[in-house]
């Protein structure tokens, strides 16, 4: 009889004991599997075709492009943007905000199930730098708007889940133009997180429309005049059942409400209506009252005027991001920070020299 030399037990000694050989490990790839071919990166040519040509999966590569941070994909986005800015422009932009539970996802759903159905193509994209501290994510709303979601003419994209305001709202304005050049007339800009994001939502829409609940006296209180001052519409949604006489009441509230804010510089006095997206009902009067603003602004000029200051603005915002990326990625800046840090807290030097001094070494790099 063979006995292993592996196995100690298996020594003559030991009797009445045996232990057999195991089985040969097996590899853990199966061998038999082709394995799938890295997808080859395409160029900024053939990008601008596909989106030209309505790709819906060329276009969402593009906008993940858009949204990566690594300095390879980032070329090749600004490369695609540019290439695609001659096709765009030709869309109405709508930005839309809303207190929490005043039911967006469910309004975003059924006006853009109206406009698909009327034949638009409508790309719907979201501003949310919230989720990164909640964890939350828009889509989230996704699985909210079902129709939609599979509508052969609606795009809907997530909001980067990372990052500054800044940031993530350039990222949704560059999105914007691929969406364009990609054939969609109708772009909603949806802020999901609070605070400031309405402000970046303002500066890449053409109309800004304020999603608000009934009940209005409470909730002239808990808006910021900001964003009463920046909207172009307000919609009182849930305006059903036994809401509709209260719905009634909100409106005209917020109707004096707006009469008491500066005549903003479109000329258009903002409108305030009423609807159900339960229900389906007021949301042709909301669209309605989107498209007389479009047609007033391009009527005195205003429109075109304002896409223009837009465009300056982000300019600058883009100029002042990749300054403080540079800036802040700087590896000599990087350990520089760290002893300023411990010279500002143990007060060998005030805030304002420390970052003064690292700016000047900065610049003499």
């Amino acid at each position: 009889m063979h006995y292993s030399h592996h196995h100690p037990e298996n020594d003559p000694s030991y009797r009445g004991l045996s232990v057999n050989e195991g089985v040969e490990s097996l590899p853990a790839i199966n061998p038999y599997r082709q394995t799938r071919k890295k997808r080859q990166q395409l160029t900024a040519d053939e990008f601008v075709a596909g989106i030209r040509s309505g790709n819906v999966a060329i276009l969402s590569q593009a906008v993940t492009l858009v949204e990566s941070s690594l300095s390879e994909h980032q070329q090749l986005a600004q490369e695609v943007i540019e290439k695609c800015l001659p096709y765009t422009g030709n869309s109405i932009r709508l930005g839309i905000t809303g207190v929490p539970g005043a039911g967006k996802s469910t309004f975003i759903e059924v006006i853009g199930m109206h406009l698909v159905r009327s034949g638009h193509k409508l790309a719907v994209l979201a501003i949310d730098p919230s989720s990164e501290r909640s964890k939350g994510s828009i889509l989230g709303d996704k699985t909210r708007m079902e129709e939609l979601s599979v509508a052969p003419n609606a795009f809907i994209r997530p909001s980067p889940s990372a990052g500054s305001l800044g940031g993530v709202a350039r990222k949704t304005r560059e999105s914007i133009v691929l969406c364009e050049a990609a054939g969609f007339d109708t772009i909603f800009v949806e802020t999901v997180g609070v605070g400031q994001s309405e402000t970046a939502v303002h500066s890449m829409v053409d109309f800004f429309l304020l999603i608000q609940l009934t009940g209005a006296g409470d909730e002239l209180q808990g808006i910021k005049r900001g964003i009463m001052e920046m909207a172009d519409g307000i919609a009182i949604n849930k305006c059903d059942g036994n809401n509709k006489d209260k719905a009634d009441v909100a409106r005209a509230q917020f109707q004096n409400a707006l009469h008491l804010f500066p005549a903003p510089d479109s000329g258009w006095s903002p409108e305030v209506v009423t609807c159900s997206a339960i229900e389906n009902t007021g949301i042709r009067e909301v669209w309605l009252m989107v498209q007389n603003f479009v047609k007033f602004t391009k009527s005195n000029h205003y429109f075109d005027k304002k896409r223009n200051s837009q465009s300056k603005y982000w300019m600058y915002e883009s100029i002042n991001d990749h300054l403080k990326t540079n800036f802040y990625q700087n590896e000599v800046i990087k350990k520089l920070l760290i002893d300023a840090e411990k010279d500002v807290l143990t007060n060998k030097k005030s805030s304002f020299i420390a970052a003064k001094d690292l700016l000047d070494r900065y610049f003499s790099l």
